[in-house]
């Protein structure tokens, strides 16, 4: 998997990275929790932050001419600064 752009963001969204892998374009949302006293850092991704990422990956593909291409919206979970506690999360969610 490539990284075409980092941080992109329009008006009303943002999305942290955004990849090629094979055919399909990647939206990737980074999540850090240091601590779980708000729930881990999987909780922090509501249906709102979604909507957000999902605006932002729209722009995006309309940008860059990729409205025929397939594209999927992971999730990269690091709950505390320990390598060992990363988790990917392919497909984490779909655009409504």
């Amino acid at each position: 998997m490539g990284i075409l752009q980092r941080n992109f963001r329009c008006r009303g969204g943002e999305v942290d990275l955004v990849c090629r892998d094979g055919r399909t374009i990647v939206f990737v949302e980074v999540r850090l929790r240091r601590n779980a006293s708000y729930g881990g850092a999987g909780a922090s991704i509501t249906t709102a932050k979604q909507r957000r990422i999902v605006l932002a990956a729209e722009h995006y593909l309309a940008l860059h001419g990729g409205g025929d291409c397939d594209c999927r919206f992971d999730c990269i979970l690091l709950d505390g600064l320990s390598t060992a506690a990363i988790e990917w999360i392919p497909d984490a969610f779909a655009a409504p």
